[in-house]
C-alpha cells in the first residue's frame, strides 16, 4: 500500500491560487477570441458594404460568397447567407472600428445581433452594450431589459435630489430612479387598490427587484414605526446598498397630488430618527402614483427639504408597437438592408 505524505501547509492555498490563474486565463483566452470573432465579421461586413457600393450587389452575390466561404473553410461555422447579411448590418451600425475594438467587441456575437436588430439609435445600443459589459446580462437578460425600456426609464422620476443630496450621492440617487416603473408581472388589473398592489408586490418580490434595478434591499412592507406614542406605517421599505441609506415607497392607487408629499416627508424623517444609523446617509423616498401631472410633481417638491422623487407605475404592459414583437425574420431584416427586390438581386 503506498506510503501517504502529508501535503505542506501552503499546498491548499497554492492550489486555490493556481486554479484562479487557469480559470482566469480561461476567461482571457475566450475573450480574445470572440473580440477576434467580432472583429472578423465586423471586417467582412464592411468590404461586403463597400463591394455593394461600388458594384451594386444584391443578395444572390451573398449567396454566393457564403458558399464559397462555407467550402474554403468547413469547420467553420458562421459563414451562412443570414450571417453574412448580419455581419452587413453590424458593420453598417458601426462604422468606427475603434467601437468595435472597445466596446461592442467583447460582447458575443448574439448579444451584438440582438443590438442592432433590437435598437435603431446608436447611442442606445452603445449603452445597452456597456451596461451588458458592466453586469454580464445573458443574450435574454439583454433582450428583457431592452424590451422594457430599462435605460429610457432610469433617471426621469421628478425629484429634488439636487437640491436635497450632496454630489454625486444626488446623481446616483437620480440615476437609481425611473419612471415609469412596469409592474405588469404582479398579475392585477387597473383597478387594484393600494393594498392589493402591496400583497402582489410581496409575492413577487423578485421580479419587483429587478424592476426597481440594482441596489435594491427588501425590509419590509407595512413597516412599523412608533412616533410619540403613535403608530405609522410604511407601504414598503427598501434599503440602497450603494446609496447606503433607507428608500422608502409610498404606493398611490389614484393621481399624484401635492399633499402626498407632506405624509411622505414625515416618515423620511421618522425613519432617519428612528432607524437609520450614523453609516446611513439619509432615507430617501419615492411616491409611485398611477399617474402625475409633471409640472405639479416638481412644484410640489421644489419647497421639500426632504429627498424624494415621483414617478407613475403601468399594471399592464404598455410598449411601442415596434417593440412588442418578438425578433424580425431573417427575410424581412433582408429586405430592409439590401433596400432591393428580387428582380435587382442580379450581380
Amino acid at each position: 500500500m503506498p506510503e501517504i505524505v502529508p501535503l505542506p501547509a501552503d499546498y491548499a492555498p497554492w492550489l486555490a491560487e493556481l486554479k484562479a490563474r487557469i480559470h482566469n486565463a480561461q476567461q482571457r483566452a475566450a475573450l480574445a477570441v470572440n473580440r477576434e470573432l467580432v472583429l472578423l465579421y465586423w471586417q467582412i461586413g464592411r468590404d461586403i458594404l463597400a463591394r455593394q457600393g461600388r458594384e451594386g450587389w444584391g443578395a444572390k452575390v451573398i449567396e454566393r460568397l457564403a458558399q464559397d466561404l462555407r467550402s474554403a473553410f468547413p469547420e467553420m461555422k458562421g459563414f451562412s447567407r443570414a450571417n453574412l447579411m448580419y455581419m452587413r448590418a453590424f458593420a453598417e451600425a458601426w462604422p468606427d472600428a475603434e467601437i468595435v475594438q472597445q466596446a461592442v467587441g467583447q460582447l458575443p456575437w448574439g448579444h451584438n445581433l440582438m443590438l442592432i436588430t433590437k435598437l435603431k439609435v446608436s447611442e442606445l445600443r452603445l449603452a445597452y452594450a456597456q451596461r451588458a459589459l458592466e453586469h454580464g446580462w445573458s443574450r435574454n437578460v439583454l433582450a428583457i431589459h431592452i424590451e422594457r425600456r430599462l435605460l429610457e426609464r432610469e433617471g426621469k422620476a421628478v425629484s429634488n435630489f439636487s437640491l436635497c443630496l450632496p454630489n454625486p450621492h444626488s446623481d446616483l440617487a437620480r440615476e437609481s430612479l425611473k419612471d415609469p416603473y412596469l409592474f405588469d408581472f404582479l398579475g392585477v388589473g387597473d383597478e387594484a387598490g393600494e393594498r392589493a398592489i402591496e400583497m402582489a408586490i410581496v409575492q413577487h418580490i423578485t421580479d419587483f427587484l429587478l424592476e426597481l434595478g440594482a441596489g435594491f434591499a427588501f425590509v419590509g412592507r407595512q413597516v412599523h414605526l412608533e412616533v410619540g406614542g403613535e403608530d405609522f406605517f410604511l407601504d414598503l421599505l427598501f434599503y440602497h446598498l450603494k446609496l447606503r441609506c433607507y428608500v422608502v415607497i409610498e404606493l398611490k392607487a389614484g393621481a399624484f397630488k401635492p399633499e402626498h408629499t407632506g405624509q411622505l416627508g414625515f416618515y423620511l424623517s421618522a425613519v432617519d430618527g428612528e432607524m437609520k444609523s450614523e453609516q446611513d446617509n439619509p432615507t430617501i423616498g419615492l411616491l409611485l402614483c398611477r399617474s402625475k401631472n409633471k409640472v405639479v410633481a416638481e412644484y410640489a417638491l421644489r419647497n421639500s427639504n426632504q429627498p424624494m422623487g415621483v414617478a407613475e407605475y403601468q399594471l399592464i404592459e404598455s410598449l411601442p408597437a415596434e417593440l412588442q414583437t418578438s425578433l424580425p425574420s431573417i427575410e424581412a431584416i433582408e429586405q430592409a438592408l439590401s433596400g432591393e427586390t428580387g428582380a435587382d438581386e442580379t450581380p
